[in-house]
């Protein structure tokens, strides 16, 4: 039981900005970091939920409600995963061969592309928000999408090669216990699966569908153009899945009742 305790530490200290008692990051403490990587999704989850169901409460301006569940998540995670979609964009738009968009992903200086996907990033989540923040059924699925992003997230991280032998990813899966990790990741979607569907069928299959899409042109892309995933590329990959399940969200509210 302390070994989970410590694993559940490790994921929340590494991957949120939510303050965690120290634990020591040995291999014992990070073999099953990735089963608690989607409750991080639970707390942005509900705190999304929460400020939803607060604006409709107090009748709260649609922009100023909009802005603040856009910055939910970057305030819980720090933005690491958004620091790796930015990393990403740099690489993609550089054409460069495979070696030197791995250098591009290390370094620290935002490019042209990174800024410009910066934009249109937070322009899409603002815009989604803005015409599904009032619709009790949209907001609710997108609370558990972000558990189902993790969980796909961490699929990949056990599951996928690695583009180099060191770095964050690459550590995080030589301690972790693949197929009881995996597994476990495999059971949270089939249950998430269920509770979209339960809230909403339809808008439940098509934002699961929307993650599914992205997930598999994540894995393409990873192989093709940089011969694996890294911590930026799984970045990349979370931060696509959740604003992409937000804009089928929002186009499905327009037509789906409260």
């Amino acid at each position: 039981m302390k070994s989970l305790w410590n694993n559940f530490k490790v994921a929340f200290a590494m991957y949120s900005k939510i303050p965690m008692p120290r634990a020591d990051w040995t291999k014992e403490n990070m073999k099953y970091t990735f089963c608690f990587f989607p409750f991080i999704g639970t707390v942005i989850g509900a705190l999304t939920l929460l400020a939803g169901y607060a604006g409709m409460r107090f009748s709260l301006d649609h922009s100023f409600v909009a802005v603040i569940l856009v910055v939910i998540p970057v305030f819980i995670t720090g933005g690491i995963h958004v620091d790796g979609l930015l990393d990403t964009s740099d690489a993609m738009s550089s054409w460069q061969e495979r070696s030197r968009r791995l250098e591009i992903l290390k370094d620290s200086n935002a490019g042209a592309f990174a800024v410009i996907t910066s934009c249109v990033y937070f322009l899409c989540w603002y815009g989604a928000y803005s015409q599904m923040w009032e619709n009790k059924t949209a907001l609710s699925l997108m609370a558990v999408g972000f558990m189902v992003s993790r969980c796909f997230s961490g699929i990949s991280v056990v599951t996928f090669p690695k583009a180099r032998k060191d770095g964050t990813v690459a550590e995080f899966s030589k301690k972790a216990q693949d197929v009881i990790v995996r597994n476990v990741l495999i059971i949270y979607l089939v249950l998430l699966l269920a509770l979209m569907i339960w809230i909403q069928p339809l808008m439940g299959i098509l934002a699961f569908g929307g993650a599914v899409l992205v997930f598999v042109y994540y894995h393409h892309m990873a192989m093709k153009y940089f011969g694996g995933i890294t911590g930026d590329l799984a970045g990349f990959f979370l931060c696509l899945c959740e604003v992409g399940m937000a804009l089928i969200l929002a186009v499905a509210s327009a037509f789906i009742g409260v």
